[in-house]
């Protein structure tokens, strides 16, 4: 308990902080970026300190969930001290998927209306033949047939081979183009 304001309060705890810090980690470099981590979290935290209280308990206790925090977290984490991990790695860049998805509109755009309405209801909006059948007015081959034609149509348009996927993340996407190959 001390009648100094809390924040030079704080300063004269930092040697036995440092000192707890080091029994913790055994390790100085990580006792040190665990002591600044501690002190960040008090500073900017000071508001919630009580005046008339223990700041080193309330030091500690900081420090010592950090400390366990961190350890808790290094458990969850993969050593992949040569890279090899890492190195297996790899990112598509943003702007392939934009593109493809440009084409992608393009060409279900091309599609008769029927089509396009037909392979969005089952494709993408998930309802089934019967549905859209209804939906639509007509009988449950023709939206079967629409659908398989559209799936057929935007494979050609977006010059995709039987045995290529169209990489995109979308899965409504995804959903709509389909194997035009198979009965969806």
């Amino acid at each position: 308990m001390s009648d100094l304001d809390p924040r030079d309060e704080l300063v004269t705890h930092l040697p036995a902080l440092r000192a707890f810090a080091l029994s913790l980690t055994r390790n100085r470099a990580t006792a040190d970026d665990m002591m600044q981590d501690t002190v960040l979290k008090a500073w900017s935290n000071m508001d919630k300190f009580q005046r008339g209280t223990n700041m080193r308990a309330w030091l500690f206790t900081i420090l010592r969930n950090n400390f366990y925090s961190s350890r808790r977290k290094l458990n969850r984490e993969v050593a992949d001290i040569d890279n090899v991990f890492a190195e297996t790695l790899s990112v598509k860049p943003d702007h392939d998927g934009r593109m493809q998805m440009a084409d992608f509109k393009h060409a279900l755009n091309q599609l008769p209306d029927e089509q396009r309405e037909a392979l969005v209801l089952v494709g993408a909006s998930g309802f089934a033949y019967e549905e859209a059948a209804e939906m639509c007015g007509v009988a449950t081959g023709t939206i079967k047939s629409r659908v398989n034609r559209a799936r057929a149509k935007l494979t050609e348009l977006l010059h995709l081979d039987d045995d290529e996927a169209l990489e995109l993340t979308d899965s409504a996407t995804m959903a709509v183009v389909g194997n035009p190959g198979l009965p969806a």
